[in-house]
């Protein structure tokens, strides 16, 4: 237990620095692999889920962003391989981001879990010239600074398990806490600790909360889902399904509503709808988010089965 407590704080002292925003879901919760390389899932042989989300929708050039993401979780060396690729257009820019991922599980006593993770990325960015509007001819040395460029990045996470409480902490490109030459590519930290009943009661709650920092600036969210099941029909063989519906708050005036659905056992459907209550509101519609997610084979042998 004394190790657990030195890795932790050392792991949060590498990760609580100076940071900027970066490209994310939403509803990042539904798969913590987006924000954490060392989110493992050995429930399932395989996970993978693809998800869209349309940012401040009615704002012009707002950004549209796709995301997938898969993970395999391997018994026999307690390590999980994860690919996440994202693809973000806003305004004239697009950039595509592919993230490779390990993460190790260490097992101790008393159902305590030690999730350890590391992620590399590329960032290719391509900038569209076609849609770049200049006042006069002098300015076209602008176009100089519009080529397409390629970055690499290293993500680092750790996660610690006990029971139905899930605590992280993770750092997305780390190398960017060093160089502020590419902008795209900026450091974002996560802390967040999630807590979920499991139980066989028709209604289970979950809560959330989640610290992000970037640059000299903080934002703090707060969730609660319930998840219902449905019992099954009479005279159908049929497991329960199960729908989850979630509120969410984020500072900075961000107000949010989470539903899902599980299509089969195998298969889950979540919408997400944020609405900013600020100043944008007056231009936007609010973000609207899908999500799909394939669980394959479940296994026998669980350690985190809270989730």
């Amino acid at each position: 237990m004394k190790k657990l407590i030195i890795i932790l704080l050392l792991n949060l002292m590498c990760v609580l620095v100076i940071a900027q925003s970066n490209i994310r879901l939403n509803n990042y919760w539904a798969n913590l692999h987006y924000i954490n390389p060392s989110a493992v899932y050995d429930k399932y042989m395989a996970v993978f889920s693809v998800a869209a989300s349309k940012q401040w929708y009615g704002f012009s050039g707002a950004p549209t962003t796709f995301f997938a993401s898969g993970t395999t979780y391997i018994d026999d060396i307690h390590s999980q391989i994860g690919l996440v690729l994202v693809q973000d257009k806003i305004g004239f820019t697009s950039t595509t981001s592919i993230d490779l991922s390990y993460a190790y599980s260490i097992q101790f006593q008393n159902k305590w879990q030690l999730h350890l993770g590391l992620g590399l990325n590329n960032l290719s960015t391509y900038y569209d010239p076609s849609q770049v509007n200049l006042i006069t001819d002098a300015d076209n040395n602008a176009y100089q600074y519009l080529k397409s460029e390629n970055n690499f990045n290293a993500d680092l996470g750790m996660e610690v398990i006990y029971k139905s409480l899930k605590v992280g902490v993770s750092s997305q490109n780390v190398f960017s806490m060093f160089s502020h030459v590419d902008f795209h590519q900026t450091n974002t930290n996560f802390l967040y600790a999630r807590y979920r009943d499991n139980t066989d009661n028709i209604v289970n709650m979950g809560y959330g909360i989640c610290g992000i920092q970037y640059s000299n600036m903080y934002q703090m969210e707060l969730n609660a889902t319930s998840y219902l099941k449905i019992p099954p029909i009479a005279g159908l063989n049929m497991k329960p399904e199960l729908i989850d519906v979630g509120l969410f708050y984020r500072t900075g005036s961000e107000i949010g509503l989470v539903f899902g659905f599980e299509l089969s056992e195998s298969l889950h459907l979540s919408y997400t709808y944020d609405y900013h209550v600020g100043g944008i509101s007056r231009s936007s519609l609010g973000t609207n988010e899908l999500m799909l997610t394939y669980n394959l084979s479940k296994r026998n042998v669980c350690h985190s089965c809270w989730y």
